[in-house]
């Protein structure tokens, strides 16, 4: 099953003292690259939070928010950070009127409050700080569960566009083929006219004529290419439904196909077959694009 490196995923979960908020965003990318932004508080659990990002998303540009507000109770070992709110609250304010607005000072202190460390707890009790994390992970794990979720049904539908591709080059192919029919009787009596002018010239020279036989025969032949292209095409849809699909794997057979396309365009040296292999890889490109956001 193909996995997209595009997803999004948001879970929120509250106690009788805190309100957890976990967000994930993920593009695409070479290797995986996790950025984290996690509240000063739990900063220590930062290395679990990546590995639980690592064994769920595998690949891709990731970009982790973890935002823990006490509620209810919750507050009564908590205190403001004023001096950091104000700094905030000053920051967003100045931003509003360089953007050429009248920021609303309710609005701009909302968003303060809402930034990180803008609280600190002084003290809270082993087994309600257990249990806090407890939800925090179950925050996290959810989080990260909508976001394969989301990368699953964009693989879906990848992969519904890598099959109406593949079939798009299949039925040019099989175009190609019926052109190559008429073809190669042109073909055959240019090679005879070459051959019979070579027997007419007195300079007759045996190892030029088998030189320009085996030239004539290797610069217009594209079987090889055309089987070898049915077999790539194959080949790809195999990969796409097999357990192992992966983008790397995909964008190598891209590139195979690649090959054989240009090398049916460079030999057959008609101007019907070109503007097939022009569609070819037309269709060829938005294959090679979309691997690259495949897990």
């Amino acid at each position: 099953m193909l996995k997209s490196m595009t997803g999004y995923g948001k879970a929120t979960f509250e106690s009788e003292t805190i309100s957890v908020t976990a967000e994930v965003k993920s593009l695409n990318s070479k290797f995986l690259d996790i950025y984290c932004r996690i509240p000063r508080n739990y900063s220590e659990r930062e290395i679990e939070i990546r590995n639980l990002i690592t064994q769920a998303l595998e690949r891709g540009k990731v970009e982790f928010n973890l935002t823990v507000t006490p509620v209810g109770q919750g507050g009564s070992g908590t205190i403001v950070n004023r001096a950091l709110v104000k700094a905030y609250y000053r920051d967003l304010h100045q931003t509003a009127e360089d953007l050429g607005f009248a920021p609303v000072p309710t609005d701009v202190l909302r968003m303060a409050l809402m930034m990180p460390n803008t609280y600190l707890t002084d003290a809270v009790n082993e087994d309600q700080q257990a249990a806090d994390l407890v939800l925090i992970q179950k925050t996290v794990h959810e989080a990260l569960k909508k976001c394969t979720e989301f990368r699953v049904q964009e693989g879906l539908a990848l992969d519904k566009a890598f099959k109406d591709a593949i079939k798009k080059i299949t039925d040019l192919l099989a175009e190609v083929e019926e052109l190559d029919k008429s073809r190669i009787p042109g073909v055959r009596e240019r090679l005879r006219k070459n051959v019979r002018d070579l027997l007419n010239d007195e300079a007759f020279d045996q190892n030029r004529f088998e030189q320009e036989l085996v030239y004539f025969i290797e610069k217009f032949d594209i079987s090889e290419e055309k089987v070898r292209l049915k077999n790539h095409l194959t080949y790809f849809i195999e990969t796409l439904q097999s357990k192992e699909s992966n983008g790397k794997k995909l964008n190598f057979i891209a590139q195979e196909i690649g090959r054989e396309v240009n090398t049916i365009g460079s030999k057959a040296n008609d101007s019907a077959i070109q503007h097939l292999v022009v569609q070819m890889k037309d269709e060829l490109e938005k294959i090679k694009e979309q691997t690259a956001n495949i897990i």
